[in-house]
């Protein structure tokens, strides 16, 4: 689905977590096996700012941090209307 991705998209990530009390954004939440916090995503909005070799995208958070993320990942997508 993110295959043509270019610098300048917008993507989703959908970034998994976990802890004892979800915030408001949080989505799919499910106890844990043990039972003592929840596992749930969050949708991140990141921007695009390169795409390297090997079929990986570099993306900038609000905040400017930069991860590096395959373009093939099942939790990226492009952000839409």
């Amino acid at each position: 689905m993110a295959r043509g991705l270019e610098p300048g998209d917008f993507i989703v990530y959908r970034k998994a977590k976990h802890s004892t009390h979800p915030g408001p954004r949080a989505r799919g939440v499910r106890p844990a096996v043990r039972g003592d916090d929840y596992a749930y995503h969050v949708d991140k909005y990141w921007l695009i700012v390169a795409v390297a070799k090997g079929d990986k995208l570099v993306a900038r958070t609000r905040r400017g941090k930069k991860h590096l993320l395959n373009r093939h990942d099942p939790a990226v997508r492009r952000a839409t209307w």
